[in-house]
């Protein structure tokens, strides 16, 4: 395993830890999904150097769009829960009184 690999599989699921063990904010949630996604986008970057094919080479654009879709979407949200329940914490947050 080479040393990129192994930093972009460590950062990965260490954004994955986060987002399993550290669930009290949805803002700490979404920090980790975005965390989550910027390494995969790190690992789609150098595979497509890495491969020097034409056809990977959309693949990081691609990630990174979707990140940011996402990114875009989660503040969304995020806005709207902390003006509707007054708070992020997601223990408190019920769907079901909306």
């Amino acid at each position: 395993m080479t040393p990129t690999t192994l930093l972009t599989s460590s950062a990965f699921f260490l954004a994955f830890l986060g987002l399993a063990f550290h669930r009290t904010h949805f803002l700490s949630a979404l920090i980790c999904l975005e965390g989550m996604m910027l390494s995969l986008f790190t690992a789609f970057s150098l595979w497509a150097l890495q491969s020097d094919a034409a056809n990977f080479s959309s693949a990081p654009l691609c990630v990174l769009t979707f990140s940011a879709c996402e990114a875009s979407a989660g503040l969304a949200l995020l806005v709207a829960t902390a003006r509707t329940h007054g708070t992020d914490h997601l223990k408190k947050l019920n769907l079901l009184k909306c």
